[in-house]
Formats: C-alpha cells, sequence, structure tokens
C-alpha cells in the first residue's frame, strides 16, 4: 500500500514551522526522522494533508549542558545523542537507553524528539525521560511552554501536543555528582531491535557509607504510558539495596500497572514480569554504583 496523496514543505526557519502549523490545524504533520510516521502513511494508518519536514531546522538541532540538565533539542538524531560525550557522561542513562532503540539504521534518521512525539509507550527513549522526569519545551505562534514528561505523554500514541505546536527541546536532568552512579536499561522484545513487551530502566547513586542516597526508576509495557516507580524509590531510598530489600520493594508497582493483552504478550504475562524486569535493573545499576563507589575509595 502506498501513502494517500499529500502536500510538502521543507521548512528552513522555526518561525516559519509554527506558522505553517498554524495554518494547518490537525491535517499538518511535522516530519523529521520519519522513521514512525511514514511507516504509519504506507500502511495509511496516518493520512496527514500537509507534511511539514524540519530537519533543515537548525534551531531544531544539537546538543547543550546546562548546570543541573542536558538539553537536546528536537531534531538531534538519536545516532547523535548516542554518540555524544557530553550524553554518556552527563545522562548515562538516556546513554544506556539508545542502543536498544531499534536498529543502527532507525537510529541514523530518528530523533529524540520524534521518538517523543510519536508517543509509543514501550520507546526506549521515553521510558528514560520518564525515569528521570525530562522536561519539555513546545514551541507556537502564541509563545512558549513548558511540561514536565508525566504532562507530555497521556495515553499510548498520545501526547499533550496541540495541532499548532511544534517540540522545540527536551531537558535532561543530571544525576547528583557527589554520589557514585549507576544506570541500567533492559527490555524484553521478539528480536533484538523489535518494540519491546517488558521495559525497565533505573539510575541509582550511593553515598559513600553504601547507602542509596538517588534513585529514579520508571517500568514500560504493563501500562498505557511508562510509570514513575515511585513507592519503590521512596521504599528504596536511604537503603543498602539488599536482593530482598529490592524484591520487596518492585512489588509496590503493582497498584500503577494497567496491562492490557495484545498479540505479543497477555495481561497477566505482564504484569507477572514488570516487577521482576525492575528487580533486574536495579541490581545492575546497583552493582555498577558499587564498583564506582569501591573505585573511588581506593584511588
Amino acid at each position: 500500500m502506498k501513502a494517500a496523496a499529500f502536500d510538502y514543505t521543507r521548512a528552513d526557519t522555526l518561525d516559519q514551522v509554527l506558522e505553517l502549523l498554524s495554518h494547518g490545524g490537525d491535517e499538518a504533520r511535522i516530519i523529521a526522522g520519519g522513521q514512525s510516521l511514514v511507516a504509519m502513511m504506507a500502511m495509511r494508518l496516518a493520512r496527514p494533508e500537509h507534511l511539514i519536514d524540519i530537519n533543515h531546522v537548525d534551531a531544531l538541532a544539537g546538543i547543550n549542558t546546562a548546570s543541573d540538565h542536558v538539553a537536546i533539542k528536537a531534531c538531534t538524531r538519536q545516532a547523535a545523542a548516542m554518540a555524544s560525550s557530553a550524553i554518556k557522561r552527563e545522562v548515562p542513562l538516556l546513554a544506556a537507553a539508545l542502543p536498544l532503540v531499534g536498529h543502527i539504521q532507525t537510529r541514523n534518521r530518528g530523533t529524540i524528539g520524534g521518538s517523543l512525539a510519536h508517543g509509543d509507550p514501550t520507546a526506549e527513549v521515553l521510558l528514560a525521560a520518564v525515569a528521570l522526569g525530562a522536561r519539555l519545551s513546545l514551541a507556537s505562534i502564541g509563545g512558549t511552554r513548558t511540561l514536565n514528561i508525566a504532562e507530555f505523554s497521556v495515553g499510548a500514541m498520545e501526547t499533550a501536543i496541540l495541532d499548532e505546536e511544534c517540540l522545540t527541546e527536551i531537558q535532561f536532568p543530571k544525576p547528583p555528582s557527589a554520589l557514585s552512579i549507576g544506570v541500567a536499561v533492559d527490555e524484553i522484545s521478539p528480536r533484538a531491535g523489535d518494540y519491546a513487551i517488558i521495559g525497565a530502566a533505573a539510575e541509582l547513586g550511593l553515598a559513600e557509607d553504601g547507602s542509596c542516597g538517588h534513585i529514579r526508576l520508571a517500568s514500560s509495557g504493563a501500562s498505557p504510558v511508562p510509570v514513575l516507580c515511585g513507592p519503590t524509590m521512596e521504599a528504596l531510598t536511604g537503603s543498602r539495596l539488599g536482593d530482598s530489600e529490592i524484591d520487596d520493594a518492585v512489588q509496590l508497582i503493582n497498584p500503577l500497572l494497567s496491562p492490557e493483552s495484545d498479540v505479543q504478550a497477555s495481561a497477566a504475562y505482564r504484569r507477572r514480569v514488570a516487577p521482576g524486569m525492575l528487580a533486574r535493573v536495579i541490581k545492575m545499576a546497583r552493582d555498577k554504583a558499587e564498583i564506582k563507589r569501591t573505585e573511588g575509595r581506593t584511588s
């Protein structure tokens, strides 16, 4: 099947993008990497009348480091973020998530903002954004607004972006520099590069005495959007992160889960596996942090 007929405009400035969106209504769509939208158009699951190409808008690409966060412009390629030394150093959880996104070809074209705007509930970039509490900037001809990720991601394949708005930037918070940081992202998928069935992400920091001074956790695949695992985070803050403590604490996410059955897995499977996957990434992150803590004490 081929895409339905559409008009196409290559925008050169953000102002031009916003002007086009203001007149296009719900029939206009932004295209950047096109890794999701083009496939949906080919199957006629999406039939926009007007595509606005933002690939040549310089203001929408790039990575900048601030004191407490790293700002990634929406049209930054996933491969560029993956290769960025600033991302590896300052946002290690995102750096751990990016290699799981699709395949090399997908990451070469796909963008950070495009992944979030698409709203896939098991997308790895979205999972990391939820875990870290990312903030997103949206622009229209009427001005700009900033949303936290919980306000932005409102349902499966559904975001808070208005028809006249363009996602411009995502701010990922840095972990505390005074702690030994460990991160882990893992998922279950039919094959490497396929959409995930269940995913989990963990970032934690150990104090000098080995206690947990910082922890951010998220789980995907067993709810319409990735969930921030607040009860588990609260239970493990200040603890020594023993295996039994972790195994008990991950069960606290059960009330947050609302899985559905699909062709990949049943709701019962998703509910059963999600806590175990969360425990796995916590232990992986803990072990990495402990190595850094030990190295710091002996250096």
